[in-house]
């Protein structure tokens, strides 16, 4: 099934993967099932490198200062964070067995051939490689739908890297809003610019979420958003370098149900009473006798009065049933009806 298909029968949750294997192939298979267990339709994972993000170097320009990693190299981040690509495989394979869609993103052209060799489906794009428009023309030239994240990017950025991916063909494209801060925080989320995109661009929409929590995601999909990628751990105990701003699976399942009970509440255009409403309808108010009156006795706003329930005329027949002449004699509490009035 295509991407556009599969964001056509409901928000498409991905579980990022990324550096909470911490290591191991066993934990990158628990995270795997883990996820499916939890909600998520997708795992995805991260290829490449150490060489082939960066060069290991020691100067100032490849020290972090600050954030999640500060105090880190550069290279020595990337050897502790990165999946072994030996791996792949095997978890596209357990992903499979799992009944989980399993894609990657390729941070340079070695990376997306190796993931073209093993079949995946369609590629991501990470918001900081958005500017590599090389990078977006070569994993685009694949023909297969690209989903990308916008963290960080200008507008024209964006417009630029769009036009390199339609450039080379591709026919399904899907723009993340994303802040690249780990964690991000609820503040600096600006989600209205996720709806903006979808209007520029005329693409599917969705959010990559780094911030704790779910009210990000929940409210995402409140705004149109298509696609929604977290970051998934077994535990935030488990040390390494995305544990922190990554949810465990209770979390992760918690913003699953939040999510499908949005779409529930977003439902479709609909007016009049609902299936649970139609049976108050009867408690809305109409025009009742609220005194006895007899025979021949005129209606007046001292005996006839708008009241619940609604068994009677509806209230914007009052006016007209004031002055008229009861025609039997009608108890108090009986909802009003044309035939018991005339005009004399």
């Amino acid at each position: 099934m295509k991407l556009y298909e599969k964001i056509k029968t409901g928000t498409y949750v991905i579980a990022e993967m990324s550096a909470n294997h911490a290591g191991s192939i066993e934990y990158a298979k628990e995270i795997i099932h883990a996820a499916k267990d939890s909600g998520a339709d997708c795992v995805k994972l991260q290829t490449y490198t150490p060489d082939t993000l960066t060069i290991d170097c020691d100067n100032k320009y490849f020290q972090i200062s600050g954030g999640t990693w500060g105090g880190e190299n550069l290279y020595r981040l990337y050897q502790k964070a990165y999946t072994p690509w030996n791996w792949h495989a095997e978890l596209k394979a357990e992903a499979k067995k799992a009944g989980l869609d399993f894609f990657s993103t390729p941070f340079d052209k070695t990376a997306v051939d190796f993931l073209e060799e093993i079949g995946v489906e369609f590629y991501k794009i990470a918001s900081f490689e958005l500017v590599d428009i090389p990078l977006l023309e070569y994993v685009a030239s694949k023909g297969k739908p690209v989903i990308m994240s916008t963290g960080m990017a200008s507008l024209a950025e964006i417009d630029e890297a769009v036009r390199a991916i339609r450039g080379q063909g591709c026919r399904e494209l899907c723009l993340l809003r994303c802040a690249s801060a780990y964690p991000a925080i609820t503040d600096e989320m600006n989600l209205k610019t996720m709806q903006n995109m979808a209007e520029i661009f005329g693409v599917p929409v969705g959010l990559s979420d780094h911030s704790m929590g779910s009210v990000g995601a929940v409210t995402a999909v409140a705004l149109g958003a298509k696609i929604i990628e977290k970051h998934f751990c077994l535990d935030r105990a488990i040390e390494n370098p995305d544990a922190s701003f990554s949810m465990n699976p209770a979390e992760f399942k918690q913003m699953v149900n939040d999510i499908r009970q949005a779409e529930k509440a977003i439902g479709r255009i609909s007016y009049g009473a609902t299936e649970q409403e139609a049976s108050n309808a009867v408690f809305r108010r109409s025009v009742f006798c609220v005194k006895d009156i007899g025979k021949g006795e005129t209606l007046t706003e001292d005996n006839v009065r708008v009241i619940r329930p609604g068994y009677g005329l509806a209230p914007k027949f009052y006016p007209q049933v004031l002055g008229q002449t009861a025609l039997c004699d009608i108890k108090r509490g009986t909802p009003l009806t044309f035939e018991m009035i005339g005009r004399t």
